[in-house]
């Protein structure tokens, strides 16, 4: 299976400004800048799509590994924070963030799961940077 998306950066670094598009189109020549990314501009940035991608993939990941032991989340919420370095232009660290309702898990199941998750994901394996997950029932 393979998943495309394209980048069109027109001009320079810091005045340049450029558009993002996605296989499916949920991205359709979404903007993204200089300013977007690393001021409050209007329009994305990669490390936001890291975010979510990041968020998606853990969320499923750990549907996935409570259905293997029988078990369906009422609601999984999960929030993703990626820290860039501008200086180095590296991803310091991606963290998870997890509220889950799922009736009538133990929380030794619970952590489990959770840990295979953050572990397993596909995302998680793809970051080489530090990766923390809170975890909590609701």
């Amino acid at each position: 299976m393979k998943r495309t998306a394209t980048a069109i950066w027109k001009g320079s670094g810091k005045d340049g400004t450029g558009v993002l598009t996605t296989q499916s189109n949920t991205l359709n020549n979404t903007q993204y800048s200089y300013k977007s990314r690393f001021e409050q501009g209007v329009g994305t940035n990669p490390e936001e799509l890291v975010a979510a991608a990041h968020a998606g993939c853990f969320a499923m990941a750990l549907s996935f590994q409570l259905q293997a032991v029988g078990i369906t989340a009422e609601s999984l919420n999960v929030s993703a924070v990626i820290t860039l370095d501008p200086p180095t232009g590296s991803i310091t660290s991606s963290e998870l963030t997890l509220k889950a309702k799922i009736p009538g898990i133990s929380e030794d199941q619970f952590k489990k799961a959770y840990e295979a998750a953050k572990t397993g994901c596909p995302i998680s394996k793809l970051l080489n940077t530090k990766i923390t997950l809170d975890a909590s029932l609701v």
